[in-house]
């Protein structure tokens, strides 16, 4: 009896190998579908490009030790407000005139749209701002550093902060770990490095660097705090060689807690051609309210109105 069941089993295996044979050309014939898939700025039938860390890491200190200076021409559109909170206000046609000189000197002027008269003026050394808000008639100094934000977002600005933004810093291996995560999916292609701060043996979040695996170019930076809330969310696209130097044409600015981002586009720049000196200077305007970062704007005095002459009786 058993014998006999072996012998129908072994019948049945070539039976069945052949069904499933049948079975896997059905299904790859018929069954199949081969979905070819399209990224953001990416030919269907390109092939993502490979890199490792270290490729990463050399291409920005490449990309940061290029560039001294620049004068730039540039279109922005300034925001308020922010997508937590589901409100933001764009403001259009700013033309703009930014100027930059390592290690940190920066200054960013920007006209009103339509009549191009000065609406705000930045300067920075790296340590202290100053900056003039034409429409307020201030003019406001202090630290770079936002230590109590104001309610009046304008207060906020900081030129560093774009500084941090266009020129992303090389990676410090001394004092930053870094590690690699390769985003690839249907609808990305990205390498993003993370850069976490050493903290005495805890790591802290510092930023991450993001590139396209289309072309390698840098195309996102996060900036975080200690917690890991964003606190610059930098973009950028349209990579361009300005005086044979790359550089983004396009680049989106977002401080989320501070409420205001900036979206740039560059219509004229200069790398490396020198700024000089008086390009980063800034003084305050006659009859604007000065304010110190800290104190209590001060107040204009008033000018006394004459009394009217009395009328001889």
């Amino acid at each position: 009896m058993r014998a006999r069941y072996n012998e129908t089993m072994l019948r049945r295996v070539p039976v069945a190998i052949l069904l499933l044979c049948l079975i896997s050309l059905v299904l790859s014939s018929c069954l199949a579908h081969h979905r070819p898939f399209g990224r953001a700025g990416a030919n269907p039938n390109q092939k993502l490009l490979t890199a490792d860390q270290s490729v990463l890491m050399d291409e920005i200190a490449k990309q940061y030790n290029a560039v001294h200076d620049f004068s730039a021409t540039v279109d922005m559109a300034p925001s308020l407000g922010s997508a937590e909170k589901n409100q933001i206000t764009e403001y259009k046609d700013v033309r703009a005139y930014i100027y930059f000189r390592k290690p940190a000197e920066v200054h960013i002027l920007g006209l009103a749209p339509l009549v191009r008269t000065r609406a705000f003026d930045m300067v920075s050394d790296g340590t202290d701002f100053r900056l003039y808000i034409a429409t307020q008639n201030r003019f406001i100094v202090g630290r770079n550093e936002v230590t109590a934000p104001s309610k009046n977002k304008l207060e906020n600005l900081r030129p560093q902060h774009f500084v941090s933004a266009l020129m992303v810093h090389p990676v410090d291996p001394k004092i930053e770990k870094i590690s690699m995560i390769n985003l690839t999916d249907e609808n990305n292609a990205f390498y993003i490095l993370m850069v976490n701060h050493d903290e005495g043996g805890k790591l802290q979040p510092a930023r991450s660097i993001w590139f396209s695996r289309v072309d390698l170019q840098m195309a996102r930076q996060l900036i975080f705090d200690e917690n890991g809330n964003i606190l610059t969310d930098a973009r950028y696209s349209q990579w361009h060689a300005y005086d044979n130097v790359p550089f983004p044409k396009h680049i989106e600015v977002n401080r989320p807690r501070d409420e205001y981002g900036m979206v740039i586009d560059i219509v004229k720049m200069d790398i490396n051609k020198g700024v000089p000196d008086g390009k980063f200077v800034l003084d305050q305007p006659e009859g604007t309210t000065l304010q110190v970062l800290g104190e209590a704007p001060a107040t204009p005095p008033k000018t006394q109105t004459p009394a009217p002459p009395r009328k001889k009786k």
